[in-house]
């Protein structure tokens, strides 16, 4: 016989979790008593939010769910943007939330709230635990159901009851799960359709862009000779080296990316996710495009998103097929080839402009020099998000982080805080703006207290500066997107971080490589020229628009 919080703990070992973020509160006391006893590393956070956060990116990198716990109430509600973070970013996650005694209610209805009614809409599965002896079955089917495709966050419920409660279960051992394979008819019928086209271009997107398809994919594009760009979150599913890649669509038409993609006459959508903002708008389509869907499942369909063939199954074995049946027979077109060097030569431009405050383009420039090929990014949400997403040429799969899905502000520190726990030999850098990093800034005292060696980059601009720049381009009166900032430097030592400052361009290069080679935990702050964002994003991409449509 065990109680049920041992159980619990006991079929997270048996899933081979290794950390659990999250703060603790009286309803799960059993349970973190269980993990004291236990292999599992509690990681304790600054806040739940952040906690949510942690777990969800220890998801996206390893492809294995992440584990956060949190008490009733305030501390389980706090989970819910962490959530919907995992469930639009298609992140595994599993959640464990405590909850009063449901066989007595000596306290009645204090603190109570209905958090599996909550999650219901974030989640892919909630559910309140009633009998410790069913919990290894339920810890089980929520770890299937997290990594399945789709994937994404579930959530348990143990009562402090349930938890005390002694059973004598039986843990249930995970299984490999196969993966549907593509119709043979599907694969020849996209196989023709590619053998046909003229100009055909590979778009990989949030769904190309998991741990286990780095090979396939990296195997097909090779194979193929296809040119290819891809989606902000299929964003180094395939290195960025490859003399076939375009770049990235960070906006949604007009960039110079998009030249390629008004060429192409056939688009083989690899993952795409209509969860993310539009890579391009099929309803403007020139004559006869077409677009195949390659997907884990059917594609959804959408306004801007309706392909004219779908190839369903496990998309390692839908691209492996296509390329055993193509392989070699291909030759890209060479005007599309010629367009490489225009586009990411183009999005460059100013990336060494030695102006103060830096441009965009230096900041990314001087973030890519600072980073090994193998060191991972961790992107807050804000407009840098676009420049990054633009411009940072990722060598390495998973190392550009980014939201492009709930672009929620607040997850770039606790996502590098996971990042660096997960693999402590890399570098890993939160770049994130200023009102992004104050949402969650407490989170600096954990990552002092885990002695990690972590940098994090500030974008100083002391407003809302996607909002803001927003509002300019709609013609609004400039208005509350303003704020004032602590001293970064002065706020970083008071968690024990160690502060700078960058006040010329050529700083910010050799003082990021400072920090990373002296370790510990310490925050940049540099201020950034965000008129760029007009003069780029607007003025430039607009006047290409308008003499493009001339006729």
């Amino acid at each position: 016989m065990a109680k049920g919080s041992d159980l619990l703990v006991a079929a997270l070992e048996n899933e081979g979790v290794e950390r659990i973020f999250g703060i603790p509160g009286e309803e799960n006391l059993d349970v973190v008593e269980s993990l004291r006893r236990s292999k599992i590393e509690l990681v304790l956070t600054r806040h739940e939010q952040a906690a949510a956060f942690m777990a969800a990116t220890q998801g996206r990198l390893t492809g294995q769910p992440g584990v956060c716990l949190s008490t009733l109430g305030p501390g389980a509600l706090n989970f819910t943007t962490g959530a919907a973070y995992a469930h639009l970013g298609a992140m595994p996650m599993l959640m464990i939330t405590g909850q009063k005694p449901i066989k007595s209610a000596r306290q009645a209805r204090f603190q109570i709230v209905d958090i599996v009614g909550a999650m219901r809409p974030l989640t892919k599965m909630t559910r309140q635990i009633v009998a410790a002896v069913a919990i290894p079955t339920i810890v089980r089917e929520a770890f299937r159901l997290a990594v399945d495709e789709r994937p994404g966050p579930v959530h348990l419920e143990l009562p402090e009851d349930i938890a005390a409660e002694a059973a004598d279960a039986a843990l249930v051992p995970p299984h490999p799960i196969e993966r549907p394979l593509p119709a043979p008819a599907a694969v020849e019928r996209v196989a023709r359709m590619i053998a046909d086209a003229k100009c055909p271009l590979v778009m990989i997107g949030a769904a190309g862009n998991r741990p286990r398809l780095v090979g396939p994919l990296s195997d097909f594009v090779r194979r193929m000779g296809i040119p290819f760009f891809n989606t902000q979150m299929g964003k180094g599913a395939v290195t960025g080296s490859s003399d076939l890649y375009l770049g990235t669509a960070a906006l949604t038409e007009r960039d110079y990316v998009h030249d390629a993609i008004d060429r192409a006459d056939l688009i083989i959508a690899v993952g795409h996710d209509t969860v993310e903002k539009p890579p391009f708008l099929m309803g403007r389509a020139l004559g006869g495009r077409k677009v195949v869907h390659i997907g884990y499942g059917s594609a959804t369909v959408e306004e801007v998103f309706y392909p004219d063939a779908e190839l369903t199954g496990d998309i390692g074995a839908s691209v492996t097929a296509l390329a055993d049946r193509l392989g070699g027979r291909l030759r890209p077109d060479r005007g599309m080839l010629a367009l490489r060097e225009t586009i990411l030569a183009r999005v460059n431009e100013r990336a060494t402009a030695d102006g103060f405050p830096v441009t965009p383009q230096r900041l990314v420039h001087d973030v890519r020099a600072a980073m090994p090929d193998d060191g991972i990014v961790c992107l807050d949400n804000g407009m840098y998000k676009i420049w990054f997403a633009r411009n940072y040429r990722t060598h390495t799969a998973n190392t550009l982080l980014l939201d492009n899905a709930l672009a929620t502000m607040g997850a770039g520190l606790p996502s590098a805080i996971a990042a660096k726990l997960i693999d402590p030999t890399r570098r890993v850098l939160a770049v994130c703006g200023d009102g992004g990093f104050m949402m969650n800034s407490q989170e600096l005292e954990t990552a002092v207290r885990l002695r990690l060696d972590l940098v994090v980059l500030i974008i100083d601009d002391s407003a809302f500066g996607m909002i803001r720049w927003k509002q300019a381009v709609e013609h609004f009166a400039d208005f509350g997107m303003s704020f004032g900032n602590p001293d970064f430097v002065t706020y970083a030592s008071a968690y024990g971080a160690h502060g700078h400052r960058i006040s010329a361009a050529a700083e910010l290069a050799p003082t990021l490589d400072a920090c990373f080679q002296a370790g510990g935990v310490h925050l940049v702050a540099v201020p950034i020229d965000y008129s760029e964002n007009t003069r780029v994003l607007v003025d430039e991409l607009g006047n290409r628009a308008s003499a493009v449509d001339t006729p």
